[in-house]
């Protein structure tokens, strides 16, 4: 393990939770649900929170939010076009591009991608607790994270492994 070193600034070490903005918290929550599967945890009529494990969204009413253009934020999934597959029979459009992003009913910009394609890794006791342990990284994902000493079975942070 690493030790601490001084510092005059704090490492971030990752993101808790997005507030999401919609307009109304029940039909964001029906939207939702029809292609992930989440927790609802705190709900009220002015904010739900979903726990993905033990990270979550934070859904917060505002009637009059503009659409978002470039602004949006990535879901990690296990079966991107399971999503896709769902998302096309709810009738949401598609944006162009070589992602798989939609603008949900408040105009909010979402990026699916897939968990075990990205960098992005949950600790394997949270991935067993979801359901999830079958999920393993992609090569390509790997040879990212050992470009940087962060590969799993590199506790000494090697570059080389």
């Amino acid at each position: 393990m690493t030790k601490k070193t001084e510092s005059f600034k704090a490492r971030a070490v990752g993101i808790n939770h997005v507030a999401h903005e919609v307009g109304d918290i029940d039909e964001a929550l029906a939207f939702y649900s029809r292609f992930l599967d989440f927790e609802i945890h705190d709900k009220n009529d002015s904010e739900v929170f979903i726990y993905f494990g033990d990270q979550f969204i934070n859904f917060t009413k505002h009637s009059n939010r503009k659409s978002d253009e470039k602004r949006h934020f990535g879901i990690a999934v296990d079966d991107k076009e399971l999503v896709r597959r769902s998302l096309e029979a709810m009738g949401v459009t598609l944006l162009d591009g070589p992602f798989l992003d939609f603008l949900d009913p408040w105009g909010n910009r979402i990026e699916i991608t897939t968990y075990t394609n990205i960098q992005y890794t949950k600790a394997d006791h949270i991935l067993r607790g979801m359901g999830l342990s079958y999920l393993t990284k992609t090569e390509q994902a790997l040879a990212e994270l050992r470009a940087k000493g962060m590969a799993p079975g590199n506790e000494a942070g090697d570059k080389k492994i």
